[in-house]
């Protein structure tokens, strides 16, 4: 049964595709900085009958080319997972043509060293196949304890409060989380990590810290009042976030294609909210070699 701490662990790169970008930087990684991100079935059953399921799995365009990304979360070392993400990797591959790269995101030390090697499958001294994750985990995710670092990057703040949840410095991590969340404010994107943060961490010791510093510093996120306004601002907000993020990835995928946008235009993309019509805008800012090409 997949626990809800699995699941944080790989929520931030479905909630926000900027963790993509993020992960990416965090690791120096030589890969294009993504411009839209686009989450893709998990499901890899073909005919077998044996069900087969990835966590998390997207499709990166970045300004030169695409990928697809696989996220997993790894809690411990696990020598069958070798041959579940060799499947995965090879699937994918042939199922759409496109380079796999395959991410691992651990919670500790162990678990990061073990995934980190190249994973083989080998029949005595032959080697069939080799794979290499991307591994995240508290040897290469900075440990972020300032504040102003937290808000200025909830992604990777999460994401750093999960890998670091076996580490001495997880108690300084959570008190500048705490911190930043109350200087932000009770919104949607505090209230979804604070919740990703407590499952992320629900299996160790820290978990009883950051409860009771949430409990302690920050009751307004569990009283029912904040619940039922949070619900309200979700409903009524949800397509207009979704809009403007995808207004966002339009004006990143041009200004990386060094296509300017005049006022007028930039206006009109601004003020779209029809995701349908946002969306056919993207894919056409991937090809375009003029701004009027985009909205003619």
């Amino acid at each position: 049964m997949v626990s809800s701490s699995h699941e944080a662990m790989h929520g931030i790169f479905t909630h926000n595709a900027a963790a993509v970008g993020h992960a990416f930087r965090v690791l120096a990684l030589p890969f294009p900085e993504p411009v839209a991100v686009e989450q893709i079935s998990v499901d890899l059953t073909a005919t077998a009958p044996v069900e087969r399921r990835a966590d998390t799995i997207l499709r990166v365009a970045t300004v030169a080319d695409e990928f697809l990304l696989v996220v997993e979360a790894q809690s411990n070392k696990d020598v069958t997972r070798i041959a579940a993400w060799s499947y995965y990797v090879t699937f994918l591959h042939n199922k759409y043509g496109l380079p796999v790269v395959l991410i691992v995101v651990c919670h500790d030390k162990e678990t990061a060293t073990w995934a980190s090697k190249p994973m083989v499958l080998t029949y005595r001294s032959w080697t069939s196949l080799t794979l290499q994750p991307l591994v995240l985990g508290p040897h290469n995710v900075p440990a972020i304890t300032d504040p102003v670092e937290v808000l200025a990057d909830l992604p990777l703040a999460a994401l750093s409060a999960i890998t670091h949840a076996r580490e001495p410095e997880i108690d300084e991590i959570l008190d500048s989380i705490i911190m930043a969340f109350r200087r932000r404010g009770c919104d949607d994107e505090t209230e979804f990590y604070a919740e990703l943060i407590e499952q992320g961490i629900s299996h160790t010791d820290a978990a009883k810290l950051w409860r009771d510093k949430m409990d302690t510093d920050l009751s307004f996120f569990r009283s029912e009042s904040a619940q039922r306004l949070r619900a309200q601002g979700r409903e009524q907000g949800f397509e207009q976030g979704l809009g403007q993020g995808v207004a966002r990835s339009v004006l990143t995928v041009l200004t990386g294609r060094g296509i300017e946008l005049s006022a007028d235009q930039r206006k009109l993309l601004a003020d779209t909210t029809d995701v349908d019509q946002l969306n056919a805008w993207l894919l056409r800012a991937v090809t375009a070699t003029r701004a009027e090409e985009l909205f003619g």
